[in-house]
């Protein structure tokens, strides 16, 4: 049995700084391939083994103030529906993935009967391949057309890492269908060079609210011939578009409703979260048209431990002589840099930039006194650096070349991290949905 999901994190509820490790792994199922070799140590551990190391040094055991223990459960497989293209099906194969879960094949039923739908399973879940199977056999039927783009897609993420971890998802998925599937982000880190050849030619678009709002609907003449052709909008992670910023996004995605209907276009929506509390409701508001939900998750799910973490008293005092905590900071640190020592993939998620930086440099030092070479493979993630650095982290957590990554929510959103072990979470991050 492999292990590829272990998360960890820090809680901020007991204490003003306290620590939340949670743990999780996933048993690998049939339809999945692991990216770990069989000789890998940290596919021998169990999520509770991977707590208990965490646990076992001077006064560590104490810091734990509770635990939540999830067993495995068991997947559920359906077939694709009948209008899927063979070529697509056999694509999908080729990446290991025999079967589909039935909610997966249900939303692509409902999306290729023109209904628009909302899929909202739990994390891991396949979300992405549920809406991404329909598109592309859309796509490549569209590429038959006499002018090669029958068919275009839209779609819409709340982050720059979500969009380029999509694309990078989709470009390896459609590999198989050659040029059929032309996938680019347009962002604001497109060249400038690039955003021509992908108005004219890219038959599937990421890209995100604001770049939408500001970089393709004001020029939508220079845009006719994608909206015209437009069959679907994915709006990943929809969850996140609540409050004053929902409803802006609410008004630009009924502006690009009648802009297509302009050009004589009617695209289905495709919604996905893991989050929402009731999904066919807040897409129906988003959106502005009658949504399909389909919330019942069949995938399976591997063990998962979630423990919360306190930081110990020091020798400080505060005001009145009130006990003082070590920080957050320190303690993620410190879990941080024993995970890595055991060859478990994690990210720890921090509030500030700051402290993503001060983590990470906290965690090289200490690695390069015990084990130099895991030093070069913890590094920060947050907004500011270059696009090209950001990419760069991306891959190297992708492959494995990283072990730990100390992040903003810069990567928080939907991030696809296959073999993940463990997540640190640095403090609350402020809702039940960013947890």
């Amino acid at each position: 049995m492999a292990f590829n999901h272990l998360p960890a994190g820090v809680h901020d509820a007991l204490a003003p700084l306290s620590v939340t490790p949670v743990t999780h792994s996933v048993p690998m199922a049939k339809n999945h391939r692991s990216d770990r070799s069989p000789t890998d140590p940290a596919t021998r551990l169990t999520p509770g083994a991977v707590l208990n190391r965490l646990a076992s040094g001077p006064s560590r055991a104490v810091r734990i103030t509770h635990t939540e223990h999830l067993p495995p459960r068991a997947g559920r497989h359906a077939v694709w529906p009948a209008e899927i293209r063979p070529e697509v099906v056999a694509a999908v194969q080729a990446c290991g993935i025999e079967h589909p879960w039935a909610h997966q094949a249900r939303a692509a039923e409902h999306a290729l009967d023109g209904d628009s739908v909302v899929v909202a399973t739990g994390t891991a879940s396949g979300k992405s391949l549920a809406y991404l199977v329909p598109v592309l056999s859309t796509l490549l039927e569209g590429s038959e057309a006499p002018n090669g783009r029958g068919a275009t897609a839209l779609y819409l993420a709340p982050t720059k890492a979500l969009a380029a971890d999509q694309c990078r998802a989709v470009r390896d998925l459609a590999r198989p269908l050659g040029s059929s599937v032309r996938a680019a982000v347009y962002d604001g880190d497109t060249p400038v060079e690039e955003r021509e050849w992908i108005r004219q030619y890219a038959n599937y678009v990421l890209t995100n609210p604001d770049m939408l709002h500001r970089g393709i609907l004001p020029s939508h003449p220079r845009w006719s011939s994608f909206l015209r052709a437009l069959k679907y909008v994915v709006i990943d992670e929809c969850h996140t578009y609540r409050g004053v910023f929902g409803s802006h996004v609410a008004q630009v995605l009924r502006r690009l409703r009648r802009l297509c209907a302009r050009y004589g276009a009617s695209p289905v929506f495709l919604l996905a979260s893991a989050t929402a509390a009731q999904p066919s409701v807040a897409a129906r508001r988003l959106t502005g048209l009658p949504v399909v939900e389909v919330a019942d998750d069949a995938s399976p799910r591997g063990e998962l431990v979630f423990a919360l973490w306190e930081p110990p008293l020091t020798e400080l005092q505060g005001e009145k002589g009130a006990p003082v905590r070590r920080t957050a900071t320190a303690e993620t640190a410190d879990l941080l840099t024993d995970l890595t020592l055991q060859g478990v993939r994690s990210v720890a998620f921090v509030r500030s930039r700051r402290g993503a930086e001060l983590i990470s440099v906290i965690a090289q030092e200490r690695l390069a006194e015990i084990e130099r070479p895991l030093a070069g493979r913890v590094a920060a993630y947050r907004g500011g650096y270059l696009p090209e650095e950001r990419r760069a982290l991306e891959r190297a957590l992708h492959s494995g070349e990283l072990l730990g990554l100390a992040a903003t929510t810069a990567l928080e959103l939907g991030v696809d991290v296959s073999g993940l072990d463990a997540v640190l979470i640095a403090g609350y991050p402020g809702t039940r949905a960013s947890l």
